[in-house]
């Protein structure tokens, strides 16, 4: 059995990664393939939060959003992760494990809202908590969501869950000779230029010296690796 390296941390799912291999929505085999990851971190003892998306649900209605008001762009993606939140939280339950979703908008008669300590609270219970509505600001993606909710429970590290298994040197589906970083500093990460995460989030995980791994969510296992500490993706760290 492995050992976790970290004892809490902050899982950034991206809203896309619901989909599978569907145009958007939410793919029902996808979302229980996530949910036994998480629950096999979880029987290892990890208290884990995850900071969901939206982009899945919010990209069937862009093309009507066109010419929208940002700000209310914005909110109607906030309530898209709020319906993924509870779509997660209904699997972890299917899955035997106890889980709260917390909205930073104010939905009491759906989701409750979030509360710091409370939160903290049910990671120390050994629930998984799931962080919707983003920052309940519009202007500030998902991204920035993790690395503010990272921040605020006291994560070891935030893992983002993306398509691609690391950081590459170049785009590994266009250039064959693209290597993969395993490890790479804040610094060297914005003087290559490395799409990691937008500015914001980036640059508050750098100043609260919280590590970033970015790791493939498609592969079997690879949530227990990176959490154990193992070659997983690629490591960010000051």
């Amino acid at each position: 059995m492995s050992t976790p390296a970290y004892k809490r941390v902050l899982l950034k799912l991206s809203g896309e990664a619901l989909m599978g291999g569907d145009a958007f929505g939410i793919n029902r085999a996808t979302i229980l393939r996530m949910t036994e990851e998480i629950h096999g971190v979880v029987s290892l003892g990890v208290q884990l939060a995850v900071v969901i998306g939206g982009g899945n649900i919010f990209r069937g209605v862009a093309p009507g959003a066109q010419g929208m008001d940002r700000a209310t762009a914005d909110y109607m993606g906030m309530l898209a992760t709020v319906m993924n939140g509870l779509a997660l939280q209904d699997a972890l339950k299917n899955h035997g494990v106890d889980a709260r979703v917390q909205s930073a908008l104010n939905i009491d008669q759906v989701v409750e809202r979030y509360i710091r300590p409370k939160a903290l609270r049910y990671l120390e219970e050994g629930k998984v908590v799931v962080f919707a509505a983003g920052t309940g600001n519009p202007f500030f993606t998902t991204d920035t969501a993790a690395a503010l909710r990272g921040a605020e429970i006291g994560a070891e590290i935030v893992l983002k869950a993306t398509k691609v298994d690391g950081i590459y040197s170049a785009d590994p589906n266009k250039d064959p000779s693209a290597t993969r970083y395993s490890s790479i500093s804040f610094d060297e990460a914005i003087v290559r230029r490395l799409e990691v995460m937008d500015a914001t989030a980036f640059a508050l995980c750098r100043d609260q010296k919280l590590p970033i791994k970015v790791f493939s969510i498609n592969k079997p296992g690879a949530l227990r690796r990176a959490i154990c500490g193992e070659d997983e993706g690629t490591l960010v760290q000051v």
